[in-house]
């Protein structure tokens, strides 16, 4: 849910429900990434509440856009961890891991 003015844009609060600090702290890190965000800030608001409160101000763009792009660029980052990770893990795996670790397949 977006809570936000119909004539500043620039600036919204966006009320996300089912979630908690994991997704929150992790898109504010990438919102605080773009040159485009003044300032960016979650809350929860009471901790039996499963809710976050995401807060964006941009330099002009609109709030909504910006989070958008910055929610599909978090995306990009844990695809490519999850690709890094199970690259390591097929590595590890070819080079006789399993046999040095006394591990049976």
């Amino acid at each position: 849910m977006e809570h936000g003015s119909f004539d500043d844009q620039s600036q919204a609060t966006f009320a996300l429900t089912d979630e908690d600090h994991t997704l929150a702290n992790s898109v504010r890190f990438t919102l605080n990434q773009d040159p485009r965000v003044a300032f960016c800030g979650y809350s929860i608001p009471h901790p039996s509440d499963a809710r976050v409160n995401i807060r964006v101000q941009t330099t002009g763009e609109p709030a909504r856009e910006v989070l958008k792009d910055s929610c599909q660029d978090l995306m990009l980052i844990c695809q490519h961890v999850r690709s890094t990770f199970d690259e390591a893990v097929q590595e590890f795996k070819s080079n006789q891991g399993l046999k040095s670790m006394k591990i049976e397949p």
